[in-house]
């Protein structure tokens, strides 16, 4: 038996612009979504500490009110970003928590909660 060689595309639009060029609706908008367009949680902590205008990640760990390793395993992908944090987020930058979900590559319509959660536990 013979194995195929797997090919991976990466989807990305074709344009007949540079790249460093920007649409007229890219550079209005104030919420640019992640160039990759997948989940880029570095891509989201970036953007609040430049809009928040901090210095670093520690700076910003005050500013969330968390301890700096939740910021540093977030960045690396170690942790993801709860829905608590999400919504910290939101308070400290006034972006909505859609904006907040599109900088980190979040393109889902809808949250889903698993089944598990609301299944009564079982007493023995």
């Amino acid at each position: 038996m013979h194995a195929r060689p797997l090919l991976i595309h990466a989807m990305q639009p074709h344009t007949t612009q540079s790249p460093n060029a920007q649409s007229p609706t890219a550079q209005s908008s104030p919420i640019q979504p992640s160039s990759a367009q997948r989940y880029d949680p570095d891509h989201l902590l970036a953007t609040l500490i430049e809009r928040l205008n901090l210095k670093n990640d520690a700076a910003l760990s005050r500013a969330l009110e968390v301890s700096p390793p939740v910021i540093s395993k977030i960045r690396h992908r170690r942790l993801p970003v709860t829905a608590s944090l999400l919504i910290r987020m939101h308070e400290v930058s006034a972006l909505s928590i859609k904006e907040l979900r599109l900088l980190m590559g979040d393109r889902r319509q809808k949250f889903r909660i698993s089944d598990k959660h609301f299944k009564p536990k079982s007493v023995s």
